[in-house]
C-alpha cells in the first residue's frame, strides 16, 4: 500500500524541483545575454578608438609632417648633397 504512494509523492516533490530549475536556468541564461551585450558594447568602443588611433598614427608619421616638424619646431635644415661626406668600408681579408 505505501509502494503506489510513494510514486504519487515522487512526481509531485520532483515536479516543482524542475520548474524551478528551469525558471533558475531561465534567469540565468538572461544574465548572460545582458552581459553578453555589454561586452560587445565595450568592444565596439574599443574598436573605434583602435581605428581613431590607427588613423592618428598614419597622419602622424607621414614624411611631410615629419619634415615639419624637424624644420619648424627643432630647427633643423636641409644640408645639401654637396656638402655630404661619404665613406666606404670595402670588406677585406685579414693577414
Amino acid at each position: 500500500m505505501i509502494r503506489p504512494y510513494f510514486l504519487l509523492y515522487f512526481f509531485i516533490f520532483t515536479i516543482p524541483l524542475f520548474m524551478g530549475f528551469a525558471a533558475w536556468q531561465s534567469n540565468h541564461y538572461r544574465a548572460l545575454e545582458r552581459n553578453i551585450r555589454r561586452l560587445e558594447a565595450v568592444q565596439d568602443e574599443w574598436i573605434g578608438e583602435n581605428n581613431k588611433l590607427i588613423a592618428n598614427f598614419a597622419l602622424l608619421s607621414s614624411s611631410a609632417r615629419i619634415e615639419q616638424v624637424a624644420v619648424n619646431d627643432l630647427g633643423l635644415t636641409r644640408i645639401r648633397p654637396e656638402s655630404v661626406l661619404q665613406v666606404r668600408i670595402e670588406g677585406g681579408t685579414e693577414r
